[in-house]
C-alpha cells in the first residue's frame, strides 16, 4: 500500500516524512538533483545565504512539533531584537513602521490626514456577503486609499510580491475577513482577539505539553536548509532525486506512475498519490486524467522573484538597523525590498560582516527577473544606494532566480479551490499539496502537509 509523493519541496517532504513516521510505506519522487525546492541554504565566503524564504514566525504548533520530532527544537534561533524595527520607503525616505497605536499617531509613516482616516476605521462597514473582494478594495474601505497604497501594499509585497488590485483578501489574509465578519471593525476585532488570547493563555492547564511557541521571527541554526537536510536524512532511501514522473494512470487496484530515474524507466504502483509539485507541473500530470481539474490548477499564476545577496566585509559599511525595508509599488522603484540578514540573524555572517538580501521582480515588475545576473546585481546596488545610502562595494554577490516563484491567490482563488476539491472526488486516491493552494508560507506548508498525511493514515491509506 505505497503512497507516492511527487515533488520534493517542503510540502512533499513533510507529507512523506509523516507517513513513514506513522508506519506507512511512502516514496518521494523529486525531478531535480536536490530536495527542498525554493527552501535551501548555501555557505559562501563567510556568509549563509538563503535561496528563497529567509525565516518563519514561531507561532505554528505544527512547525514546532516537526522540529521536535526531528530533534531540531534546540536549533531554532530567534531573530535579534532589532528585527522588531521595520521600515517602509515612502515619500522619498525610509520611515519606521510604528509598533503600537500611540506610536502610529506620532509617526510620519503617513500624512496627517491619512492617519485620521485610519482611525476612522472604527466606523467601517462590512462587505456584501459572498463577495470575493480584492485586497485593495478591502483596504480602501477600512483604511483609506493612502494607507492601502503605503502600508497594506507593502505588507503583501513582503509575502506575495503580488498586485494588490488582483489579490483576494479572503485567500491571502483570511484573518482580516474573519475580523470584519465578526466585529465589523478591524480595530475592534483586534482588541477583542487580544483579550481572547490572553484569556485562553491563562486557561491552559498546568504542565501543558503544547509546543512552546515564542511568536518570534525565527530560523534554524545553519539556516532553513537545516530543516530540509533533516527531513531528507529521515527519509533516507525513500527520497529519490533525479526522478521524474512522466505519466499517471488509474487502475482498479490504485495508481500507476511512469517514472524516469537517472536514465532508467520504470513503473511504480501506489494506493494513493500526493502531487506536491508546483501547480504548473501538476497541470501536465492531471491533463490526461481530468481536463477541468487540470485547467483549474494550471490557472494559478506565479510571480517571478530574483533574490540578490550582497555581502560586505567588516568595516566597509555600517550595520543596518532593523529587519529591513519594503517598497510599495506606488513608489515606482525597481526593488521590492531588502532584508538586513546580518542584523536579523547575526550568526549568518562572520564577525562584523554585513549581508543584504534584496528582492526584485514580483507581479508588478516581472520583466526585471529576466535580467542577467550582472544586471540584477547592479540594479540591487543602485537601489540600495538610492534608498538606504549604501555606497560600499560588496565582496560577495549571489543571485537566485525563480521565474515562477510565489503563487498568486488572486480574486477567484477561493472559488477555484472549491472547484479543485470537488473535482478531486472524481479521482479517489489522488491528493494535492503545496503552496499553490491553501497557504504560501513555510508554516502553512508544514501544517497542511502534516494534516494531509494524518488524514491518509486515519483513512487507512
Amino acid at each position: 500500500m505505497t503512497v507516492a509523493v511527487v515533488g520534493g519541496g517542503i510540502s512533499g517532504l513533510v507529507v512523506a516524512w509523516r507517513l513513514r513516521s506513522r508506519g506507512r510505506d511512502a516514496v518521494l519522487l523529486e525531478t531535480t538533483p536536490r530536495l527542498g525546492g525554493a527552501v535551501g541554504t548555501r555557505a559562501q565566503q563567510g556568509f549563509l545565504l538563503e535561496t528563497g524564504p529567509n525565516s518563519f514566525l514561531d507561532r505554528e504548533p505544527a512547525t514546532r512539533e516537526l522540529a521536535s520530532a526531528l530533534n531540531l527544537e534546540h536549533r531554532i534561533r530567534a531573530a535579534d531584537g532589532a528585527a522588531k524595527r521595520r521600515y517602509v520607503y515612502t515619500r522619498g525616505k525610509l520611515r519606521s513602521v510604528p509598533a503600537s497605536p500611540p506610536a502610529f499617531l506620532k509617526s510620519d509613516i503617513l500624512p496627517f490626514g491619512a492617519k485620521l482616516r485610519v482611525m476612522g476605521e472604527l466606523f467601517s462597514g462590512r462587505a456584501a456577503a459572498g463577495v470575493d473582494e480584492s485586497l485593495a478594495d478591502f483596504g480602501r474601505r477600512h483604511l483609506g486609499p493612502t494607507a492601502t497604497r503605503v502600508l497594506l501594499d507593502a505588507v503583501q509585497t513582503g509575502i506575495f510580491a503580488g498586485d494588490v488590485e488582483k489579490l483576494s483578501v479572503g485567500a491571502t489574509f483570511p484573518q482580516l475577513v474573519k475580523l470584519e465578519r465578526e466585529h465589523r471593525s478591524l480595530l475592534l476585532g483586534a482588541i477583542h482577539a487580544q483579550k481572547a488570547q490572553a484569556k485562553a493563555q491563562k486557561a491552559l492547564p498546568a504542565g501543558s505539553t503544547a509546543p512552546k511557541l515564542s511568536g518570534a521571527l525565527s530560523t534554524f541554526e545553519g539556516g532553513l536548509g537545516t530543516l530540509i537536510d533533516a527531513l531528507g536524512t529521515a527519509l533516507g532511501d525513500a527520497a529519490h532525486t533525479g526522478a521524474t514522473v512522466e505519466g499517471l494512470t488509474r487502475g482498479d487496484a490504485g495508481w500507476r506512475l511512469a517514472v524516469s530515474e537517472r536514465g532508467q524507466r520504470s513503473e511504480l504502483k501506489a494506493s494513493h498519490v500526493v502531487l506536491a509539485a508546483p501547480a504548473y507541473v501538476t497541470r501536465g500530470l492531471l491533463e490526461p486524467l481530468d481536463a477541468e481539474l487540470a485547467s483549474r490548477v494550471g490557472g494559478i499564476d506565479y510571480a517571478p522573484i530574483a533574490v540578490v545577496h550582497l555581502g560586505f566585509d567588516a568595516g566597509t559599511t555600517p550595520a543596518p538597523d532593523g529587519f529591513g525595508f519594503l517598497v510599495p509599488p506606488m513608489e515606482k522603484r525597481r526593488l521590492l525590498g531588502a532584508i538586513h540578514a546580518s542584523t536579523v540573524f547575526p550568526f549568518r555572517v562572520e564577525a562584523g560582516r554585513v549581508l543584504y538580501t534584496c528582492m526584485v521582480g514580483g507581479a508588478t515588475r516581472p520583466d526585471l527577473v529576466a535580467l542577467d545576473e550582472a544586471a540584477l546585481v547592479a540594479l540591487a546596488r543602485e537601489e540600495l544606494r538610492a534608498l538606504a545610502g549604501v555606497t560600499a562595494t560588496p565582496t560577495l554577490t549571489e543571485v537566485f532566480r525563480w521565474k515562477r516563484g510565489i503563487p498568486q491567490y488572486n480574486v477567484g482563488h477561493l472559488e477555484r479551490m472549491d472547484g479543485v476539491d470537488r473535482a478531486l472526488t472524481r479521482l479517489p486516491g489522488l491528493h494535492l499539496a503545496g503552496n499553490a493552494y491553501k497557504g504560501v508560507g513555510l508554516n502553512d506548508c508544514i501544517r497542511n502537509g502534516l494534516s494531509l498525511a494524518d488524514a491518509l493514515v486515519d483513512a487507512g491509506a
